[in-house]
């Protein structure tokens, strides 16, 4: 049950991800945060490579090792599809490679904490 819950979550969550990058955000609230988006790139980016991790490893039976570089590969290509489609297909988003810059460097610390997990698992065994 928890197996293919955590599939259906991370596809939602998917789905989810990309309506709320593509949808027009003018009638937003402004935040005063600066660079409050880097920030939201980065954790979101980085649960979603946790999610198809999680997905890849428990779900579809993938190694550990071939979960986390699946994984983030699958976050990496998603992150530039959306921000190429904000570019393309919106009017009131555009294509910044910061944003690019920002949902790596999210999937990359998520892939270096499961890694190190994963090692610290082996280790303890």
């Amino acid at each position: 049950m928890l197996k293919k819950g955590i599939l259906a979550i991370t596809a939602f969550y998917n789905v989810a991800l990309a309506i709320v990058c593509l949808i027009n955000i003018k009638e937003l609230p402004e935040v005063a945060v600066s660079n409050i988006d880097k920030i939201f790139h980065f954790v979101t980016y980085a649960l979603l490579m946790c999610l198809w991790y999680f997905s890849l490893v428990y779900t579809l039976n993938f190694s550990q090792k071939k979960g986390l570089w699946y994984a983030f590969l699958i976050a990496f290509v998603f992150g530039i599809v959306i921000e190429v489609l904000q570019g393309t297909i919106t009017t009131t988003r555009a294509l910044d490679v910061f944003d690019v810059v920002a949902n790596t460097l999210g999937a990359l610390l998520a892939t270096l904490v499961l890694s190190i997990y994963n090692m610290l698992q082996v280790k303890n065994k």
